[in-house]
This record gives structure tokens, sequence and C-alpha cells, in this order.
């Protein structure tokens, strides 16, 4: 069977070249053919969601792979994708709790809406009762041999849980303090990072996780440590307004506190992505996404990012109501007071545009729950 190793190396070859799955489906489709996979039962609830990540996850399934996807993962239940609907789609997840205890994975899309006991958000019909979305994920997820968050809204609350979150919407793991839930963050989730996620559980069994429980194949470092326009930042040219082609920075990019590998991967079948479109990335993959990294297009206070050092989310750790950067300074902090950086702010700032932040460094969380 293919190594891990040779995995994880065509994972990221795969987001260079753009053709993660034709380069991954030769070496599965020999492991299938010699009996090496056994397929993973497979189900996914969908709760207070756009069903975003359903529509990034159907663009990948080109029939070729998906004819492979189905010799390895046993997609049992999915009510956007089955033809059955009522009880005989209900009785397949039942099957699946009864016969198949801790061997499938629960894949959940959309927010944990806990006002009023759930009833804001319903899943089913049994018995003449409706079962909420709590209910179920509380009751599929326990017995699941991996639980897997897809999606901002399942992963951290999203969008759903915005201030002043009326619904009281969260993340998966909130609502399963048992589990080890796998996120696979984003608004939506990239489809190779849905399906990479989980070929590596069908494959290897669980993917190293960063501290956000994210896998580090495809969340491990910054978007502004890959990003094309990086010598730009590095040289202190920014934009002025969207759509011009300097470094986004100036004009509320997230890039150098956003975690995902979107600079590589790109979307849309590998065409595009938001800074190749000349708008700054908005930090979808992040806890407190969109509260914590709103106004999109303001620009933050400046802060020293590691230039020529790398940051993986391990150095980040948790704060109150969200996150709190810490230690992302180091060799900047030089550029900012030396080099093009701070030249270039300066001049900014005599013009009245911009007053930068150099007496007290702060990171770009502390600064937004600050403010919120």
């Amino acid at each position: 069977m293919l190594s891990r190793r040779d995995f994880l190396k065509l994972v990221v070859e795969g987001a260079i070249l753009g053709n993660f799955y034709q380069l991954i489906t030769p070496p599965l489709a020999q492991a299938v053919a010699a009996g090496e996979v056994n397929k993973l039962p497979v189900v996914m609830i969908e709760t207070g969601t756009c069903t975003g990540d359903t529509i990034s996850l159907n663009n990948i399934w080109t029939p070729t792979f998906s004819d492979i996807l189905t010799d390895i993962l046993d997609w049992r239940y999915d009510w956007t994708m089955l033809q059955a609907q009522g009880d005989v789609a209900i009785r397949v997840l039942e099957e699946t709790y009864e016969k198949m205890p801790h061997e499938y994975i629960l894949i959940v899309q959309g927010s944990m809406i806990q006002r009023d006991g759930g009833h804001y958000n319903h899943v089913g019909f049994k018995n003449g009762k409706l079962i909420t979305g709590l209910e179920m994920v509380r009751h599929m997820g326990l017995k699941a041999k991996y639980v897997v968050a897809i999606g901002s809204c399942a992963t951290y609350g999203g969008p759903a849980a915005g201030y002043p979150n009326p619904s009281q919407s969260t993340g998966v793991q909130n609502i399963l303090p048992e589990r080890r839930v796998i996120n696979v963050s984003g608004c939506p989730a990239h489809p190779d990072w849905i399906m990479g996620t989980l070929l590596h559980l069908a494959l290897y069994g669980e993917p190293e996780l960063e501290k956000f429980g994210r896998p580090k194949l495809f969340y491990k470092e910054t978007v502004h440590n890959r990003c094309p326009r990086r010598r730009f930042y590095d040289q202190g040219i920014f934009a002025t307004e969207i759509g011009q082609k300097e470094c986004l920075y100036r004009v509320g990019c997230k890039g150098p506190v956003t975690y995902a590998d979107c600079p590589i991967r790109r979307w849309n079948d590998r065409f595009n992505w938001p800074i190749g479109c000349n708008t700054p990335c908005i930090g979808c993959t992040e806890p407190g996404y969109p509260d914590l990294m709103s106004p999109f297009t303001a620009h933050s206070p400046d802060i020293p990012f590691p230039g020529g050092t790398k940051v993986t989310t391990d150095s980040i750790g948790l704060g109150v109501l969200g996150l709190t950067s810490v230690a992302i300074i180091g060799h900047a902090v030089t550029s900012l007071y030396k080099g093009r950086i701070h030249k270039n702010l300066l001049k900014t700032s005599l013009k009245g545009k911009h007053q930068p932040t150099v007496k007290k460094v702060k990171t770009f969380h502390q600064y937004r729950l600050k403010k919120i």
C-alpha cells in the first residue's frame, strides 16, 4: 500500500502542480485492487449550515475518482446526496449506529445550535418526534470511530455564532467534549482538505493535528508564509486599494494570522484564490471567524511578523472568547524599525492615512478582542 510518507508527499505535490487527484488515484487504485484497503463507513449530518461544504466537496467528485472513493469509503448517509427520504433514510443511520459501532466516520457540517434545546435545527423525524441536530450529533458522535467537523460553522461556530449569537451556536467539539474532533475549517473547506483528511483516516488513521484540531498537512503554515506577494510585504510595498497587485495587508489581508495552504492549492479546480483575484484573505479558516477577522477590508494595527522564519499554529494559544496570538514576533521587529517596512509605514503616516503602532506591539487577535 502507498506509504504515509508518499501520501503526504503527493498531497503537497498535488497542491503545487494542481493535480492532487490525478497523482493520488493510481496508487490508491492499486491498493484497492490488492485488497489492502478496508472500507470505512461514513455518515454526514448537516446541522446549521448553508451546505457550502457539500458543494465544495462535490466539485472534486469526477467519475474516475468517485469509483475509487466508493472502494475506500462507504458513503452511507448524506441527506443532500441520498435518494431515499424519511424513515428509509433514518434507518440507514440506525443501522450504522447499531451494527457498526466504533467503525464509522461521522462528518458534521454546520454549527451546533443550542438555544431552546436545539429546536431551531431539526435533522430527522422518528416516532412522531423531530430530532435536533444537537441530539443526532451527540448520539452518533459517541459511537463513531472518528468525528470530523468540516467548515467554519462545524469547527468553531462560524458566522452562525457571530455576535450576539442569538441561536447560541457553537462548534462540534464543544458539544462532544468526550471526543477528539478533527477540524477541517474553512468557509467553505477546500475539497482537498476534506477528502485528503478522509483518505488519511481510511489509510493510516488519525493525521497529526495542530493546536486547534486541524490536520497539519493542510493547516501548518500561514497564508502569509506562502503568499506569492510576500516579497512586496518584505519590501514594504503595499496596495492602497483592493484590486491592486501589491501586498494587500494594508487593505485588510488577514494572511499573517491565517493558517491554510490556499496559496499553493487554490480554488475552483486550482484556477484561482482570493488574493489571486486582488482581494484580501479574510481568515475564514481561523477560530473566531468572522468576528475576530472583521472588518475584512480594514487595516489592522501594524504588528511585526517573522520575516524569514515560519510560524506554525503550535506557537498560537487560545485566549478568552477566541484567540490570542503569542510569539508572532522576531525578525520583523528589526525590519519594522530599520527596514523598508518601517520607511513605507512612516511615509504613509505622514500623509495622514495611518498612524503606526510602534510603542507597544500587539497581536492581531488581542487588538480585535479589545475592540469587540
